[in-house]
């Protein structure tokens, strides 16, 4: 996954990003390293945040613009 590379871009720390999630930095930075599995709501939540795509965010593609919505 590319959150760390999407943090580090728009220089913003672990802490501020979970606290946008309402989630702790502890919990943020396990998702960071794969040693913990987002859920499907916070990833939604941060495509938003960061206006792209979960298949960005995932790795499924390099285009970084948002699917238009519906």
């Amino acid at each position: 996954m590319r959150l760390r590379d999407l943090r580090e871009d728009s220089d913003l720390t672990q802490s501020a990003l979970a606290n946008y999630l309402h989630i702790r930095q502890n919990t943020y930075s396990q998702y960071e390293n794969g040693q913990r599995q987002i859920p499907i709501d916070l990833l939604i939540a941060l495509a938003d945040y960061y206006g792209t795509s979960l298949d960005y965010i995932v790795g499924l593609t390099d285009r970084k613009t948002p699917y238009p919505k519906k």
